[in-house]
């Protein structure tokens, strides 16, 4: 992919702190909050069944230190200790059942939004494909599938439920104490205060600009990662295989050093939490000692008050850490957000599509404009092109002289600034429903998939018949090698194809692209690091096969174009020379030696 971008949000502006930065991304959020809004009668039953089970928790430490007090006073009868037996029994039944009830309903939950979460990214990639190609990394958007939204996943079930469970035991527990004292429930609601707000704000801080050069670092490796693997052949090749395994070895660096940064953080903070928790079991000891020793069966309670504290404190520290993930979190959305807003503000206005009535008659590319960018060079300056229906067009042209560009704009991906390219008539833009009827497209270095030969050319056409696929195999003059094997149309082929040759991957291909039966070919240079004698045979199969059907072949080389009806030779954005072959090999003098040079005589 392209190396216009780092990520999906930097664009090298100041990046913004705290919460501003926060507010910013989550109130123009296209990927999480809307979600939530989603089975709201689920995810209220999460959080009150993730609240019943520390309110079991607390009452099981309750009941359990009541019982011990009373039962240490050897009571006359059995039934006098019977409902706080029954009671520990219930919630020692109760917490557990609780707690797998809400794991069970916060999964499923989860699993729904984070399934539609990734339709919604496949969707926002394929919206714009040829723009992603060509702006963003491969590890960038490895970033996203593999990273963002696992992120996602874990901000639900890490940060937002535990938080959401802690505020509302805050207020239960509040107003349960409140019931027998003011004044003691006003001092736990300060003290929980610090645990809940001041010390997850400071863990915040902390994390901020830690998760920033962490996820920066992380980015780097994915983009370096890709790349190194990418061109793994050429670093063995060169010999320099010891580098390549060096390499990030500095962000692993750096990574590991920030995570141990926040391993001591993390320690300190858990510690100063569990300091608070003393205290206040301290002083509930202090005060219970004070106030519930005055008469025998007031004592009884003075154990289990100070007891049921010790439960919130897994309820409670999970706070903390939670706000202590929220910028890497945070950085995640911002990576969507701006991926979705990329692809939004290139897409163009809205066109009523339109159906292709008839047979195809033509294909015109009507004073055409087109530039990467108001800072990039004219690709295409004014150039208009008419092909009719049957014909077979070649492009040539130097390197970058925007052959390639070509078909991209007769494929819809990319929009003219000035001019229309039409088919029948109809703009393109509004046959892109049409577009997988009309075009099949075998480019440079076309991918096959692992999976087996008959998958890959059913990729064309998924509910073709093995007649079907067969037949498509024998144009391609594959059928025989493809019998050959031991599970022919059921063979595998490994990843990318590896256990084919280059000339028979493309053979593959040209075999899905007839399968597709489509009235238009586009070709992008399908022969390229072919051999001579493998190139010659697969152009005179694409030829062959092509007979009936309209092909624009974009090609550096002139062998095999004494088969095309029209040459177009390009430069500067213009048509510098265009005709029959062998009446450009007459009269061009320019056509003639190029032609010389690659091939050599034309004979007629």
């Amino acid at each position: 992919m392209g190396n216009a971008a780092n990520n999906g949000i930097d664009d090298g502006a100041p990046r913004p702190s705290g919460f501003s930065r926060y507010l910013r991304i989550w109130r123009n959020d296209h990927w999480f909050w809307p979600y939530l809004r989603q089975h709201r009668l689920l995810l209220a039953g999460i959080f009150l069944v993730g609240a019943f089970t520390f309110v079991c928790a607390a009452g099981l430490m309750f009941t359990s230190g009541f019982l011990i007090s009373r039962s240490a006073r050897h009571p006359y009868n059995i039934f006098a200790v019977y409902v706080p037996i029954v009671l520990t029994r219930a919630f020692g039944i109760g917490r557990p059942s609780f707690k797998y009830l809400e794991r069970i309903a916060s999964h499923d939950w989860v699993l729904r939004v984070v399934s539609k979460l990734r339709v919604q990214l496949y969707r926002t990639l394929s919206r714009d494909a040829a723009f992603l190609t060509e702006h963003e990394r491969t590890g960038t958007v490895l970033g996203l599938l593999a990273d963002d939204l696992d992120h996602l996943e874990n901000f639900y079930l890490r940060t937002i439920f535990p938080t959401i469970v802690a505020y509302i035991m805050w207020i239960v527990v509040t107003i349960a104490v409140g019931v027998f004292s003011w004044q003691t429930s006003l001092i736990l609601f300060l003290l929980f205060a610090l645990v809940l707000i001041a010390v997850p704000l400071m863990s915040l801080a902390f994390s901020d600009a830690r998760y920033a050069r962490e996820k920066a670092a992380q980015q780097h490796e994915y983009t370096a990662v890709t790349e190194s693997y990418l061109g793994l052949s050429d670093w063995f090749i060169t010999h320099r295989g010891e580098e390549f395994s060096a390499n990030g070895a500095e962000q692993f660096a750096q990574i590991g050093a920030s995570q141990a940064e926040q391993k001591r953080f993390e320690r300190w903070r858990n510690f100063a939490i569990q300091m608070i928790f003393a205290v206040m079991a301290v002083g509930l000891l202090a005060g219970s000692a004070l106030f519930l020793t005055s008469s025998t069966s007031r004592a009884d309670f003075a154990a289990a008050v100070v007891l049921s504290l010790f439960p919130l404190i897994d309820c409670f520290i999970v706070v903390a850490q939670a706000f202590a993930e929220v910028p890497l979190y945070n950085d995640s959305l911002g990576h969507l957000n701006a991926l979705t807003e990329r692809v939004e503000a290139h897409q163009p206005d809205e066109v009523v599509q339109q159906q292709l009535v008839g047979p195809l008659r033509a294909i015109d590319f009507d004073h055409v404009t087109f530039s990467y960018g108001p800072d990039q060079p004219m690709l295409l300056d004014d150039f208009s092109l008419h092909i009719e229906a049957g014909r077979k067009v070649a492009l040539l042209g130097p390197s970058g002289e925007g052959k390639t560009t070509i078909l991209q704009l007769l494929l819809g991906d990319l929009l003219p600034q000035r001019g229309e390219i039409r088919v029948n008539g109809i703009p393109v833009r509004a046959l892109q429903a049409e577009r997988a009827r009309l075009f099949g497209y075998l480019n440079q270095q076309a991918f096959v998939f692992n999976t087996t030969i008959g998958d890959n050319v059913r990729l064309g056409r998924p509910d073709a018949s093995d007649g079907d696929v067969w037949q498509a195999l024998d144009d391609v003059q594959l059928g025989d090698f493809v019998r050959s094997l031991p599970n022919q149309l059921a063979e595998p082929v490994d990843e990318s194809g590896r256990r084919l040759s280059g000339g028979q991957r493309q053979r593959l291909a040209l075999a899905r692209v007839l399968l597709k039966n489509t009235p238009v070919i586009l070709l992008d240079e399908p022969s390229i690091g072919l051999d001579p004698i493998t190139e010659r045979t697969l152009m005179d199969t694409i030829l062959r096969v092509s007979r009936q059907r309209t092909l624009l072949w974009v090609t550096h080389h002139l062998q095999g174009l004494e088969d095309a009806d029209r040459v177009v030779f390009l430069e500067s954005g213009r048509i510098a020379m265009q005709g029959a072959p062998h009446e450009l090999y007459r009269s061009n003098a320019r056509f003639r030696e190029l032609y010389r040079l690659d091939v050599g005589e034309l004979t007629a």
